[in-house]
């Protein structure tokens, strides 16, 4: 995160201070700060915690060698400060922590060394500690501006029983650019900032209360209340951070506690690329789950008014199973159902080479156009791994599935039908040419199987028989996206899971040229010759991409669909559809 952590403080004798600052390093760390090795300097064991490596390599960061801290710190003088508003010993070259994962150093000293960072964090401190006070002075405030920066402050006190009121009045705040994610960061800010202030304040009582017991200041005080007040200013009264909570190692500890925080704070927020408006098959899905949901809470209800019912007529049983659907349309919602067993076919790859290619070709037109695809087998489980695979290469809207009847279903009320062998399917439904029908038969021997399946057990009994009344044939064109599925199906440099990705894309590039087919006739109502023109401009003027797109537009949503039809509509509108 491209912030400045800083711990500030009011002293009563040079005013708003800033005590310890911790900032992020992207680039090099300024001339005599990097991490190679300098005469002299010893280097301890390092420790790792929450992904910081800490080190206890220090490096001056003065801006060039040889050069005094006092007239190259950006900071002020020595003769402007006290041991109140100082933290780091003169010459102390500050503290650095290196993030091993993403090669980021965490650099604390007493103030920023570049001048217009000084500026800012000194500006904010002065806001914090005088004008940008919360009620009760004690508790979190947020301000700031674009050129300033945007500040996250908490002030708060610290017992010092030599003070002005027996506290002293401190804050610590968080500085950064992005004024977003520093609102979105104020309850973690909040909770983390808020527990470093309790252990400074909980160290501080402490070695307060420590001093009330040895020497009572109250009562001395009370006995020289006519002395002026300046007069009481001696030099103890200012007094280092380390004296009041009587920890050697605070700075150090703030430094890791600073570090720490400014990495988490960073990690706990990411941004992501939202790639636009929800598909077609997600809200198709949404509105199926709205529609669930409704029909389960009147299935509460009613049973709920049954229940209150202290005598059931005769014949009762009877009319509440009437209530629940059958279980064929409770199985045609293609979202309901699951298969029972491991897939028998794994993907369209894999069903294309157990049918070949021709029997397959033909399968996947009748799918495409929306035409009533009938396996007939006595394995229920086969049947609903080929409708797992079978329906992927269509829309969710426009997918209707019974994956197993005891008898024949009509076309519109599935387009995807599975039935036992014994159950007869109409002469017309034979020879329609909307219909492809697959008989799984008991193979006699395995060699009847096409190449590339021997290994699969699961197939080597079945024969598959695909008919129809109105055969593809073979120098047909076919649709456009038969054509590029069946190109990445043959691709065997493909893997199934980029195969699958390339149908998703196809399927959504078809489905955009449908939502501009439906807005183009259904909603602006253009004359045919217009239609020709547009299908012509999308690549789909063939007959079977005219089909297809007309069938596809059933699976449109109808969140998408009354979105358009909300809009202002022509007077011709209300003609009767092409």
């Amino acid at each position: 995160m491209n912030a400045i952590v800083a711990l500030c403080h009011f002293c009563e004798l040079h005013g708003p201070r800033t005590l310890f600052c911790t900032e992020v390093l992207h680039a090099p760390l300024p001339q005599g700060a990097g991490t190679g090795d300098s005469p002299g300097q010893g280097e301890q064991a390092e420790e790792e915690e929450g992904g910081i490596q800490m080190s206890s390599r220090i490096r001056a960061h003065s801006p060039a060698e040889g050069a005094s801290t006092e007239s190259s710190s950006p900071g002020p003088k020595k003769s402007d400060m006290c041991e109140g508003c100082r933290s780091l010993a003169a010459g102390h070259p500050g503290y650095i922590s290196h993030d091993k994962e993403t090669s980021i150093k965490y650099v604390s000293h007493q103030h920023p060394n570049h001048p217009q960072l000084f500026s800012i964090v000194r500006q904010a401190c002065v806001r914090s500690l005088s004008c940008e006070v919360c009620p009760g002075r004690e508790g979190p405030i947020f301000f700031g501006d674009e050129q300033h920066g945007f500040v996250f402050s908490h002030t708060f006190f610290i017992k010092d029983s030599l003070a002005r009121g027996f506290q002293r009045w401190y804050s610590i705040i968080a500085i950064m650019m992005d004024r977003i994610y520093l609102i979105n960061s104020w309850p973690f800010l909040l909770g983390k900032i808020r527990g470093i202030i309790d252990e400074l304040q909980g160290k501080a009582l402490k070695v307060f209360e420590a001093e009330q017991f040895g020497c009572p200041q109250r009562a001395q005080r009370m006995n020289t209340a006519f002395t002026p007040f300046l007069h009481q200013r001696n030099g103890n009264a200012a007094r280092s951070l380390t004296s009041l909570t009587s920890d050697d190692n605070l700075w150090a500890c703030l430094h890791t506690s600073f570090a720490w925080l400014l990495k988490a704070c960073g990690s706990r927020l990411t941004e992501k690329l939202l790639e636009g408006a929800p598909t077609e098959d997600t809200l198709v899905q949404m509105e199926k789950l709205a529609d669930l949901e409704e029909e389960s809470e009147s299935w509460d209800n009613s049973e709920a008014e049954e229940e209150k019912t202290p005598v059931l007529p005769e014949g009762a049983e009877g009319r509440e199973l009437t209530k629940r659907p059958t279980d064929s349309s409770l199985l045609s919602d293609c979202g309901n159902w699951q298969p029972r067993k491991l897939s028998v076919f794994r993907s369209l790859r894999h069903m294309r080479q157990v049918l070949g290619a021709p029997s397959f070709r033909m399968l996947a037109w009748h799918v495409l156009m929306g035409n009533q695809v009938i396996w007939k087998s006595r394995d229920a489980d086969l049947v609903q791994s080929a409708f797992e695979v079978l329906r992927t290469m269509l829309p969710v809207g426009c997918v209707r599935i019974i994956p197993y009847s005891g008898q024949y279903e009509e076309a519109y009320r599935c387009n995807f039908l599975g039935l036992s062998p014994q159950v007869q399917i109409p002469s017309h439904v034979l020879s329609s040419e909307f219909a492809v029908i697959v008989e799984v038969h008991t193979a006699t021997r395995s060699s009847l199987h096409p190449v590339g399946c021997e290994d699969d057990q699961s197939l080597s009994k079945y024969e598959f028989v695909v008919t129809s009344g109105s055969p593809v044939a073979a120098d047909r064109v076919g649709p456009t996206i038969l054509n590029k599925m069946e190109a990445a199906l043959t691709n065997q440099n493909l893997s199934v899971d980029v195969v699958d990705q390339c149908l998703v894309c196809l399927k959504e590039e078809w489905m955009n040229k449908v939502k501009v087919l439906f807005k183009f006739t259904k909603v602006d109502s253009r004359p045919k010759e217009d239609t020709q023109k547009l299908l012509s401009i999308l690549g789909a003027s063939e007959e079977d991409n005219v089909k297809l797109l007309k069938f596809w537009m059933t699976g449109l949503s109808k969140t998408y669909k009354s979105h358009l039809m909300s809009t202002v509509r022509s007077p011709s509108a209300s003609e009767p559809r092409n």
